[in-house]
């Protein structure tokens, strides 16, 4: 089943400002979908008309499978979000906050006690959220916009600011609320290592158009033959400057490799030059490099 279908989706601010132009996108049931693009792709305005936050300019959202329009409220009741920074009460506990969210969703009570159990800040007890740390502020957000355990999860940018600590806590609890409760989750982020070490799917836009989406695995075999190949010459210094595709990192030179003939066609100039490959290794394509590479296109 797909849980969010978005359709030919665009959106402009003002007459000249286009963000988005036809995006299409597809969230399977029970995925965790990690919506990547440097900061002013268009990540948020698409998360804001998904959510109903911003109007509908132009094209078709369906969240659980029916228009989102049509059937808003009870839709929303269905998820569980925040957008770009997680909004509760500074001056009230994490238990205070979750108890006024807890009146307006109206569920279960016991809820509260297993939401601060399962973000980590049941031992918090008095403390006022204003004197959280930022990684327990995004903690919170997490813990209320799952307190009525929707069946989605909208989260923009939730590590954003966060520490290497925070960022391996956040990405284990998000895999833990996706494993254990099946709640399928998007997840927007400019943070390209942290998406791959936690999304099932991608999806990547750049300057509000959509390069790619499926998972991660069949992007990894789409871009197959963008390789870096590590090469150790008898002359880094003149190998890279007849190779203008080509970086000295250490002691070795590493060449972009874009289509297969660039290999050939890199070790045949660097014999014409006399120059001795004295070692030869291929770097793993990561998330990253694919990513810059569409970006680049």
């Amino acid at each position: 089943m797909t849980i969010i279908s978005v359709q030919e989706l665009s959106h402009s601010f003002g007459r000249e400002s286009q963000i988005l132009n036809n995006i299409n996108l597809s969230v399977p049931e029970g995925s965790i979908y990690g919506f990547l693009g440097a900061n002013g792709a268009g990540k948020s305005t698409t998360l804001k008309l998904i959510l109903g936050l911003l109007r509908t300019q132009a094209g078709h959202i369906h969240i659980f499978g029916t228009p989102f329009y049509k059937n808003r409220l009870r839709t929303l009741s269905r998820i569980g979000s925040f957008i770009e920074n997680p909004s509760f009460y500074d001056n009230l506990t994490a238990r205070e906050n979750l108890l006024i969210q807890q009146k307006i969703y109206a569920c279960p009570l016991k809820n509260i006690d297993e939401v601060l159990e399962l973000v980590g800040l049941s031992q918090t007890k008095g403390k006022l959220a204003k004197s959280f740390s930022l990684g327990m502020k995004q903690r919170l957000g997490i813990a209320i916009a799952f307190l009525h355990k929707p069946d989605l999860l909208i989260l923009d940018e939730p590590t954003n600011g966060l520490d290497p600590n925070g960022m391996i806590e956040m990405r284990e609890l998000l895999k833990s609320i996706n494993q254990i409760f099946k709640t399928t989750i998007l997840i927007s982020s400019h943070l390209l290592s942290e998406i791959e070490k936690l999304a099932t799917h991608i999806g990547i836009i750049h300057r509000g158009q959509m390069c790619f989406e499926g998972t991660i695995s069949a992007l990894m075999q789409k871009n197959v033959a963008y390789k870096k190949l590590s090469i150790c010459t008898s002359n880094n210094e003149n190998a890279q400057r007849l190779l203008p595709y080509a970086e000295i990192h250490d002691t070795a030179l590493v060449v972009s490799i874009r289509q297969e003939q660039d290999i050939a066609r890199t070790f045949e100039i660097l014999a014409q030059n006399h120059i001795q490959v004295l070692d030869i290794d291929t770097e793993k394509t990561n998330l990253e490099d694919i990513f810059m590479n569409f970006v680049n296109q």
